[in-house]
């Protein structure tokens, strides 16, 4: 019997066996993967600095040290466009480096690593049995966007993105920079280009999928790619399609001892697309909760959890969710972009927005909606 069972030891699963390790060394934890490590995953790879804070904050730091952040951030649909230098540098770092420095991160501070493909998952009432054979008195599902805990759960995806995602040469116009370019029609769906400081860059292209429109396949994707960020993809290479499940206005977890973090909660930022801050921050806290749980003698984890996740990401759940619906309108998102280029307030209100866990900030409101 396993204190903690975490099945996907990606950033959320890496973050949830700190965060429980860092409140109490003594419990026993194990991080299920499909895969060994180093491994790739389809993503932007953006980091921003909050993810450093938050791991430093259980004595994980350091690991990105020998990379060059990006500093400036742009943003452009059309002919309105802003770039400008951001409050804090944000890093570009590959997943099969990132995620593999937190999983010797969370095994150092004394989580077991086991490569096994989760393929079903049985509920109890005060505990968790894996593949019928690994029991655990918690369970934490950070098995991505097909989870298969959030299945056994009963919880439905929620709104869904697919993108393309490949790596390419660093054009001298987009260096050091990390660039977004809304495409035409309903939002979102946007190109990226997000420079990784050692001569190659994050290219990628996605959008919302809605039954008013076909599925876009490889060759759509790749095509709005080019036609928004032109030679994009000149040299590209590693080019992987994956879907996003996007954060709705809340979010609520339930009583008991199965959490859920991360992508796996659904939990990706519908202006951006960016999931690693959540998955980190929803990581720690489960962690956390788990281990006041057991302090406790209780078996349920849910209701710590829900305070704490509440009390960080409920405001800006609920204003990243009418954000993405206001920049639906072409008129309120150019006039979102043209308030970023000429005010640095307001453009670090939209950063702190899209990449961590900012709020809708009356100053932005207002030049949203006039």
């Amino acid at each position: 019997m396993w204190d903690v069972v975490i099945t996907g030891a990606g950033p959320a699963g890496s973050a949830t066996a700190l965060g429980a390790l860092a409140a109490d060394p003594s419990l026993s934890v194990l991080l299920l993967d499909r895969h060994d490590f180093p491994r790739d995953k389809a993503c932007g790879d953006g980091i921003a600095p909050h993810v450093l804070d938050l791991l430093a904050g259980v004595g994980v730091t350091g690991i990105l040290d020998d990379w060059t952040p990006a500093r400036r951030f742009v943003l452009h649909r059309g002919q309105a466009g802003v770039d400008r230098e951001m409050a804090r540098p944000t890093w570009v770092v590959p997943r099969t480096v990132f995620d593999q420095r937190l999983v010797e991160a969370a095994q150092a501070a004394g989580a077991q690593f086991v490569r096994r493909r989760v393929r079903e998952v049985e509920l109890r009432r005060d505990s968790a049995v894996v593949d019928g054979d690994l029991h655990g008195r918690f369970l934490v599902g950070a098995d991505g966007a097909h989870s298969v805990v959030r299945r056994e759960l009963g919880i439905k995806a929620g709104p869904v993105a697919l993108a393309i995602r490949g790596y390419a040469p660093t054009p001298a116009a987009r260096a050091a920079s990390q660039v977004i370019a809304y495409g035409p029609g309903r939002q979102p769906s946007y190109a990226w280009s997000f420079d990784r400081g050692d001569g190659w860059s994050n290219v990628g292209y996605g959008e919302l999928l809605t039954s008013a429109r076909p599925r876009p396949t490889r060759t759509d994707l790749l095509a709005n790619l080019e036609a928004l960020l032109p030679g994009s993809t000149d040299g590209g290479e590693s080019w992987w399609g994956h879907h996003l499940p996007l954060a709705g206005w809340g979010w609520r977890p339930a009583r008991g001892p199965v959490l859920l973090a991360g992508d796996a909660a659904g939990l990706i930022n519908p202006m951006t697309g960016e999931g690693i801050y959540y998955a980190v921050a929803t990581g720690l806290l489960a962690g956390r909760s788990i281990a006041d749980a057991i302090r406790a003698g209780s078996t349920d984890a849910g209701t710590p959890y829900r305070r704490r996740t509440s009390r960080l990401l409920s405001r800006h759940l609920r204003h990243t969710a009418l954000v993405a619906q206001l920049s639906r309108s072409e008129r309120i998102l150019d006039a979102g972009i043209r308030a970023a280029a000429a005010d640095q307030h307001i453009f670090d209100d939209l950063v702190e927005l899209g990449l961590a866990d900012g709020i809708l900030t009356r100053r932005l409101l207002r030049k949203l909606l006039p």
